[in-house]
């Protein structure tokens, strides 16, 4: 109860301190109530896996409100890059340079993005590096990145699988791999590697072990 209490606290004085911060005050929303139990589940797809070279050419993103994803309430985003997009990242995502000739570029993308995403918890799967990618464009426009807090759906699965282990193999690798998770959580699969389908995708799974840790 201590610990519940002092992360609250912690958290408190965190965004307090960022909002003192914040360079645009049209972005105070941003420090708004969340709307209980409603989160956004977020994937990108990018021109390649280095966050400080490479850009966000694709962004899914969906709304989750209790135990549902609510699909009528998403959000598909393209954005032209400023570079070549690499032929080995063609062949993950298949989205070519004609495909994001036509996009938004990268401040108007994320106003957009900032706009649903409002104050709402964020959700995903190895969101750490889609965070960085979009955060390079977000800390211009705020002075700091997405401050919103986050659920990461492979630290959730991994403690899902470790209090099934006895005590004596707790902490030992587990397979994190999506479609591990995917298929162990009995959740349908869709096609990979498109923005909108990895956030749904994500967000089913993050329904799911919700409901699993309570338990």
């Amino acid at each position: 109860m201590r610990l519940f209490s002092l992360r609250r606290l912690y958290e408190s004085v965190r965004l307090g301190w960022l909002r003192f911060h914040l360079a645009n005050p049209h972005y105070q929303f941003l420090f708004d109530t969340p709307p209980p139990n409603e989160w956004v589940s977020i994937d990108c797809e990018t021109t390649g896996l280095s966050v400080q070279n490479d850009e966000v050419i694709s962004i899914g993103a969906v709304k989750i409100v209790g135990n549902k994803v609510m699909l009528s309430e998403r959000l598909e985003l393209l954005i032209k890059p400023s570079k070549l997009v690499s032929e080995q990242s063609i062949k993950i995502h298949r989205l070519r340079e004609r495909d994001v000739a036509g996009g938004l570029d990268q401040d108007e993308a994320m106003k957009i993005l900032m706009e649903f995403i409002g104050s709402r918890p964020l959700v995903g799967y190895y969101l750490e590096f889609d965070l960085a990618m979009l955060n390079k464009t977000i800390w211009r426009m705020l002075g700091f990145g997405l401050p919103q807090s986050k659920f990461e759906v492979s630290s959730m699965y991994y403690e899902y699988k470790n209090r099934q282990l006895p005590v004596a193999l707790r902490g030992g690798n587990i397979d994190l791999r999506f479609s591990t998770i995917m298929a162990d959580l009995n959740l349908p699969l869709r096609e990979a590697h498109d923005a909108m389908n990895d956030a749904v995708m994500t967000a089913m799974a993050f329904i799911k072990l919700q409901q699993l840790l309570k338990e």
